[in-house]
């Protein structure tokens, strides 16, 4: 066998769907969020950063650089090791104290991120709930379907936010099985919000727990940032609630916060927390910083919420197809691999916009789009620059049934 022939294959065939990727190479500039340095070859050219996820740019903020560096002054850089073994430093204590109380929860458990903790948590809980069956919604976040794969156990797939099509499903079985509603509060490609009080109410019919991922919400909504469960008043009726602290709270690394007794499960069981090092104190100082001055301050999240609604508008306003959502998500569709590329590259090179191109298997064939994500320090002429810029690319590519047209330049 020829192995290096088939990983060229694998990459060719890729390339032949237009859905490679390629890495922008970027230096944010601090204290200058969104503007970045973007590096080819030895050139250095300025640009606006239209994708991140670092949705109110508190990876920017002083009180957030601030604590990480008295961090690294104090204790160094890494935690020297996995929680059970000299790797549980202060910051890790008071961060799941702080996250646990965000929540209105028992207690709370850190993971390198919100990926390891869905995949780990999920997996582990069928394993300790032995018949467990997992209803999950049909657009939830890889590490959710992957963690439900890993925990070998039965699984409904239901409907996009169907209450109608879960309970179908929940009366399948009864009473006694165990069983657990898996959805997410805000799902990041479309910009869906998923009706949670009506799935606990449904948990609550037929005995089933919940877990809600709030990746896409923590920090970004309700009175403290607790996410869309808080702004809803049902924190209370979720029986694992699993965030990041990489979004809204611009950091790194993710958690779970739940009931005290299945949190410690969780730590005891789940070998993807065991076996894992545990995040940076220097990031774990940064998270609680960013997660204190959130839960006190709304000036962020109400300036997010402006800045995606102005830009919505402004796109509708030119006939840019958004995809309508009662989010923050601002997604453009374009339905087709080559064409999204060709347009994000022409933002990039052209105008030095920088918003990256979402394909398979990101979203499912057919859905490329490109994902918009203003922030609280998005100025007006920025987004006049990007409104300009999508409005010749748009008259040069006029949309035909969600698809663009190639570009003249490529």
């Amino acid at each position: 066998m020829n192995y290096a022939d088939h990983f060229k294959a694998a990459l060719d065939s890729i390339r032949r769907e237009g859905r490679y990727r390629v890495f922008a190479d970027i230096k944010r500039r601090r204290g200058a969020f969104p503007t970045a340095d973007r590096f080819i070859d030895a050139d250095q050219r300025q640009i606006t950063v239209w994708c991140s996820n670092d949705y109110l740019g508190m990876g920017q903020h002083p009180k957030v650089i601030a604590a990480m560096h008295e961090a690294l002054d104090t204790v160094g850089a890494g935690s020297g090791g996995t929680r059970n073994i000299s790797g549980t430093t202060h910051y890790h204590v008071e961060l799941e104290a702080e996250i646990a109380d965000l929540h209105g929860k028992e207690a709370a458990l850190l993971f390198t991120s919100a990926y390891v903790a869905n995949e780990a948590t999920l997996s582990t809980l069928q394993k300790l709930l032995p018949g467990c069956v997992v209803f999950s919604d049909e657009k939830n976040h890889a590490s959710m379907i992957e963690g439900i794969r890993h925990g070998n156990g039965q699984k409904r797939i239901f409907r996009h936010n169907d209450v109608a099509d879960l309970e179908a499903k929940l009366k399948e079985y009864p009473r006694e099985t165990p069983k657990i509603i898996a959805f997410e509060s805000v799902y990041s490609m479309d910009g869906h919000i998923a009706p949670i009080a009506a799935i606990c109410d449904l948990a609550d019919k037929y005995n089933a727990m919940t877990y809600l991922d709030e990746v896409h919400a923590v920090g970004l909504y309700g009175p403290r940032g607790g996410g869309i469960a808080e702004r809803d008043g049902q924190m209370h009726r979720l029986s694992i609630i699993n965030g990041t602290l990489a979004k809204g709270f611009g950091v790194m690394g993710g958690y779970i916060a739940g009931d005290r007794d299945l949190v410690d499960a969780i730590r005891c069981y789940a070998p993807g927390f065991i076996f894992s090092t545990s995040l940076a104190p220097v990031i774990a100082a940064g998270a609680l910083a960013s997660m204190r001055h959130l839960k006190s301050s709304s000036v962020e999240r109400e300036r997010h919420q402006e800045r995606a609604r102005t830009l919505k508008a402004r796109l509708k306003e030119i006939g840019i197809p958004v995809c309508e959502n009662p989010s923050h998500i601002v997604p453009v569709m374009v339905g087709d691999p080559v064409h999204c590329k060709a347009v994000t590259d022409t933002l990039l090179d052209r105008y030095g916009i920088y918003a990256q191109p979402i394909n398979y298997p990101t979203v499912p064939k057919g859905t490329e789009r490109i994902r918009l994500t203003p922030s609280p320090q998005h100025t007006d002429e920025q987004m006049d620059a990007l409104v300009a810029a999508l409005t010749e690319l748009w008259q040069a590519c006029p949309v035909s049934q969600g698809k663009t047209v190639r570009l003249a330049a490529e």
